[in-house]
């Protein structure tokens, strides 16, 4: 049985941690570069840094942060945000990364995925999509029980495409994704748990592994995700910024309830 992974994630802004409710209302969460080093210490498997503005800003990832961060960690590595070209995503691996989340531009431009596949390999390649419910039943497309379907957000989750995200990951995965970091918006900040029909959907769909994003605010939160999804990984913010248990607590938590951890 292959082992489950926990992914700390940094939300950043203007240089600070941040967290919010369904991608609104940020509030401070600390020092990217002392909460990487804690989190690493603690035992996570890996982590996630998403510069959240840089895509609406139309800039770049804030490479100094990216090279700073990466000094203080010994485990996989992985940075999104803004990033829109391949020679970016070369860029960011340079500074330390060891894969590159796009969004934003891979829903403008599929033709992305495949070109940094193609130059730095699919394991370094991860699509992010968030997603969140759409009640328009009209539209041909993946209709749950008649009532909603998952739509592709961009842009921090402020603007919709018409994509449904169940599609969306299929293609990702033909155009060369190695992994897919999956966030529901309707959940993300909720502390209620993650989408559980959302993240079934999608790993049904593919065969890469998915992380499971958005709602987690337990220790059972992440066992349910892993007892009842075919996820690969869990991506949690809240439970490691703000409670006490950090990682190690977690994981020990997991470890109780039968899910396999690298502890």
């Amino acid at each position: 049985m292959l082992t489950k992974r926990i992914i700390p994630c940094l939300d950043v802004k203007c240089g600070r941690v941040v967290k919010g409710l369904r991608f609104e209302s940020i509030r401070d969460a600390g020092d990217p570069i002392e909460l990487a080093e804690r989190y690493a210490a603690q035992g996570a498997d890996e982590l996630v840094f998403l510069d959240i503005t840089a895509s609406a800003e139309r800039r770049e990832t804030i490479m100094s942060l990216v090279s700073k961060v990466a000094g203080v960690l010994d485990i996989p590595f992985t940075v999104g945000g803004g990033i829109s070209t391949v020679q970016e995503a070369r860029r960011i691996l340079l500074a330390g990364a060891d894969k590159v989340a796009v969004n934003t531009a891979a829903v403008k431009n599929p033709e992305l995925i495949t070109g940094m596949r193609d130059l730095f390999g699919r394991q370094c390649v991860v699509v992010a999509i968030d997603a969140k419910r759409n009640y328009d039943i009209t539209k041909e497309t993946n209709v749950l029980d008649g009532r909603y379907w998952f739509e592709v957000f961009v842009y921090g989750g402020k603007k919709e495409t018409g994509i449904d995200a169940i599609e969306w990951a299929k293609k990702a995965q033909q155009m060369g994704a190695g992994e897919i970091l999956l966030t529901s918006i309707d959940m993300d900040g909720t502390k209620n748990g993650y989408d559980l029909l959302l993240t079934r959907q999608v790993t049904r769909s593919v065969s890469i592994p998915v992380i499971a994003s958005g709602g987690c605010g337990s220790a059972q939160h992440m066992a349910d995700i892993f007892r009842d999804s075919d996820v690969d990984a869990a991506l949690a913010a809240s439970i490691f910024h703000y409670e006490e248990n950090g990682v190690v607590g977690v994981k020990r938590i997991l470890k109780e309830q039968g899910v396999s951890i690298r502890l």
